[in-house]
């Protein structure tokens, strides 16, 4: 490594404490006389809020019935048209009814059968309110005074807390 990197890297170096201490005392809530303990809980009491009930959409697919005269119609023409192909004379009308009979039955068969599918909803009626943890009011005791302090966790039989001492001016 050449000479001339050296000495800025020394100088970078040896002033790099100075401003790290600096630093530490810009740092807000920063201080020597802070030190952690804990305290003994006296009661933790749940804070609620009430959440009101809201109303919700239930949807569901039905299937919905085709009209059946047009199949059936439809079904009895072209079963008609068939059986009068078959035959002559007196079989050949026989065979026309009998197809338009089973052509007709047919047809109203898909008719019903080949409905649509259409989704349906409804509205449910609202569910009734509850009540939610919000946080605890927690009352506990350190070297013999009481205090009070909302928290969002229920802490247990003790609490971690922050002692920090100044002087009084």
């Amino acid at each position: 490594m050449p000479q001339r990197f050296v000495v800025p890297c020394l100088i970078v170096l040896a002033a790099a404490p100075a401003a790290l201490a600096q630093s530490r005392d810009l740092e807000p809530g920063w201080s020597e006389n802070v030190t952690y303990a804990f305290a003994e809980v006296l009661s933790a009491d749940p804070v609620y809020r009430v959440v009101p009930g809201q109303p919700r959409e239930e949807c569901y697919e039905e299937r919905v019935r085709g009209d059946s005269s047009a199949g059936t119609v439809l079904g009895a023409v072209i079963g008609g048209a068939l059986g009068n192909q078959v035959g002559r004379g007196d079989g050949r009308r026989a065979a026309t009814i009998a197809g338009a009979v089973v052509g007709g039955a047919v047809g109203n068969n898909m008719a019903q059968d080949g409905g649509q599918v259409q989704t349906r909803c409804r509205i449910i009626e609202a569910e009734p309110e509850r009540r939610e943890v919000v946080g605890y009011d927690v009352q506990y005791r350190y070297q013999g005074e009481i205090f009070v302090s909302r928290l969002d966790y229920d802490p247990g039989s003790r609490l971690r807390v922050r002692v920090s001492v100044s002087p009084a001016d």
